[in-house]
């Protein structure tokens, strides 16, 4: 192992539904692994290149593996079906340390936990790091069915079944999900995470602020970003600041391939404005951003965006590069 990348193997692989496998990952040379908290997530060296993010599911206390649950997802670009296809047990991977862009918040005093279908994995450990510490908090998982439902084993367990409630939306005999009896008034020292599909994340978020929740208080993490639509897009400059150098950003190109073609590469994983791997500082010009990485108030600043897929209000963005 490395400062950069951590080699592991696949201990073990499992089907937990007919799209979602579960993989525990151990050091290669049996140490122990880097610590981490409840929302993390590692970056994953896939074969053939490609870098994707997944979040850690199981207990934070644990240091000897790393689980994860992975959907085969049938809009892939390649991460997950080579996690299904190609990756087995007794494979050998490369992973980054993990990283937090999900974490609990400290100042809550108690937690309302909503997933929506593979949205369980952040939210699975944040049960057991609030279960661990005697916190207050309920979860509320949303899947199609039972027989869609991942880590329904650990989620029966003694210690979290009772702070458990599971939704099946093709369940035709049971009510409709009321949301916003679900979610409540807000008050003082509850808090809201979610995560799950956009469509999802939406609908939780917008019925929470109907009800008065106050944005502080409201936590999410998506999986995936929104195709770039770039059939409206315009063309602009980008001016490299160490070198002078003008790049010109046609409207059928994002940021980061035009540069790429130009010999300049910036580091890249999701690709769609959700992992934040390729911030990158902006020194002058106005950017506009297509990210759900950055905040509403981090994206106000107009200080830094990520080319993968934002592009530029003004004619010219002077990067920091």
């Amino acid at each position: 192992m490395n400062a950069a990348t951590l080699q592991v193997r696949v201990a073990h692989k499992s089907a937990e539904t007919p799209d979602i496998s579960r993989f525990e990952l151990v050091a290669a040379g049996g140490q122990a692994l880097p610590a981490f908290t409840a929302g993390a997530h590692i970056d994953v060296h896939l074969p053939g290149g490609l870098v994707r993010q997944y979040s850690l599911s199981n207990d934070p206390r644990e240091t000897q593996r790393y689980v994860l649950g992975v959907l085969r997802d049938a809009a892939s670009r390649g991460g997950s079906q080579a996690m299904h296809d190609a990756v087995h047990e007794g494979s050998v991977l490369q992973i980054s340390a993990p990283k937090n862009h999900f974490a609990l918040a400290e100042q809550a005093t108690e937690h309302l936990l909503f997933a929506g279908g593979i949205g369980i994995t952040p939210i699975l450990s944040m049960a057991r790091q609030l279960q661990a510490a005697a916190t207050p908090f309920r979860l509320l998982y949303c899947t199609r069915s039972e027989a869609a439902t991942a880590f329904r084993a650990e989620l029966a367990a003694t210690a979290l079944q009772p702070h458990v409630t599971h939704h099946f939306s093709s369940n035709a005999a049971a009510p409709a999900l009321d949301l916003a009896a679900a979610l409540g008034a807000p008050r003082e020292g509850l808090h809201l995470s979610v995560c799950g599909p956009k469509g999802f994340i939406d609908w939780v978020l917008s019925t929470a602020r109907t009800l008065g929740w106050p944005e502080a208080r409201l936590h999410c993490e998506f999986f995936a970003g929104e195709a770039v639509d770039l059939s409206a897009a315009g063309s602009f400059q980008v001016k490299i600041a160490s070198s002078g150098r003008c790049i010109s950003i046609p409207r059928d190109q994002t940021i980061v391939q035009a540069l790429a073609l130009g010999g300049i590469e910036i580091q890249t994983s999701c690709e769609q404005g959700v992992c934040g791997t390729c911030l990158t500082r902006v020194l002058a010009g106005r950017p506009e951003h297509k990210d759900m990485y950055l905040t509403e108030d981090e994206q106000a600043r107009n200080d830094q965006f990520l080319p993968c897929c934002s592009r530029s209000l003004s004619p010219e963005l002077v990067l920091d590069l």
